[in-house]
């Protein structure tokens, strides 16, 4: 196995659309409720600070691998995309050293049912983070993804796929990043 640990920075605004539990009270206006619950939005650990879960970098990498299609040498028709899928991990969220409390919203009016498109239309507020950095280690446990086609679906993933709520993959321009550096160990 082997471990990129990878030094990412933002290339544009991120936001996080996480699933508010809290429930509307039974007078509580839309707009009311979205006042009190929006920071529900956003993925906070016990102590109130702000991360990108670890899922996020993994399926964005895995998704890149899917949209470039690079074919394995040696191996005719065969592509990285089922190495990416299964053998790559990312196991820890990437803590951004911001408090629940300092983050900003923003309003937008956006498809009732979270669908591009759709009909009836809510103000909703969300989570905004201007800018991150920091180091994700992504675990290479599929000796076929060497160093170079991991390099190139890194950078494909920051630029082309994304992360969070609107995010390029997902017909947005927030969630780009990009690789400053990849260091290699042996796990």
């Amino acid at each position: 196995m082997k471990i990129a640990k990878c030094s990412l920075e933002s290339s544009g605004p991120y936001s996080q659309s996480k699933v508010i539990i809290s429930e509307r009270g039974p007078k509580e206006l839309h707009k009311d409720f979205e006042k009190r619950a929006w920071k529900e939005r956003t993925h906070v650990n016990g102590d109130g600070e702000v991360f990108i879960p670890p899922m996020q970098f993994a399926n964005s990498i895995k998704e890149a691998a899917k949209y470039l299609s690079i074919s394995i040498p040696g191996q005719g028709q065969a592509k990285y995309t089922k190495n990416f899928e299964s053998g790559i991990m990312v196991l820890d969220p990437l803590m951004l050293n911001i408090q629940i409390d300092d983050i900003p919203s923003e309003w937008l009016f956006v498809p009732s049912d979270g669908k591009p498109g759709g009909g009836k239309r809510v103000w909703k507020c969300f989570p905004l983070i201007k800018s991150w950095k920091g180091v994700v280690s992504y675990y290479i446990i599929d000796d076929i993804i060497t160093q170079d086609v991991f390099d190139q679906v890194l950078r494909a993933s920051g630029l082309l796929i994304g992360i969070g709520r609107f995010r390029p993959r997902n017909r947005g321009y927030y969630g780009r990043f990009k690789v400053k550096e990849i260091s290699w160990t042996e796990g």
